[in-house]
């Protein structure tokens, strides 16, 4: 999403946009090798590092999967050393405005540990399609916990109502999509291979 003439942008989007710099310099890679990597045009990179636009969920999977990362590795990266104990107020949230998402990383990743808990809002008809994970072989179990939620693993979509839980380990596309009349609310553990 462009930042609007005028406006200065979000705090966590520089933050974030200096850190997708530093990776691309920690892997000696120009813009025009990222972008054939991720699939993600040179100027949408170049914008998204200097905090020129905010970057959408799928931008941000397509670059976590380029430097091996979870979306929360790479979020918790540009907050504090997470503690042992993350208050309320102090878990990082995240928005992706363009489609509505809204991630917070209740159990950000932390050093010689796997497994992080997310809970992930979505505004009803919002939909996400990532073309691949972030880490293959990324085991996941979600829980919705207010609405419903389609995800689509495998090409068989999984309906998901209040309550349940599907359980998966993503190797290829998958796609998320809050099918309303009411938005959804979901906890998401992540557990790495």
């Amino acid at each position: 999403m462009k930042q609007e003439q005028g406006v200065a942008p979000d705090p966590v989007d520089v933050r974030l946009g200096a850190r997708l710099a530093e990776l691309r310099a920690e892997h000696g890679w120009s813009l025009g090798e990222l972008a054939e990597r991720s699939g993600v045009s040179r100027s949408t990179l170049s914008r998204a590092e200097r905090a020129e636009t905010s970057p959408t969920a799928s931008l941000l999977n397509r670059l976590c999967a380029v430097y091996g990362r979870t979306m929360s590795q790479l979020l918790s990266e540009i907050e504090a050393q997470p503690a042992p104990v993350v208050r309320a107020a102090d878990q990082p949230v995240w928005r992706d405005k363009a489609s509505g998402f809204v991630r917070r990383s209740v159990s950000p990743p932390h050093a010689g540990l796997r497994g992080e808990l997310v809970e992930g809002r979505l505004t009803a008809g919002a939909d996400i399609p990532y073309d691949r994970p972030p880490v293959p072989g990324l085991e996941q179990h979600i829980w919705v916990l207010e609405g419903a939620l389609a995800v689509t693993v495998g090409g068989t979509e999984h309906l998901v109502g209040e309550g349940d839980c599907l359980r998966l380990r993503v190797w290829g596309p998958t796609r998320f999509r809050c099918p309303g009349p009411e938005d959804v609310r979901y906890a998401l553990a992540v557990v790495r291979p």
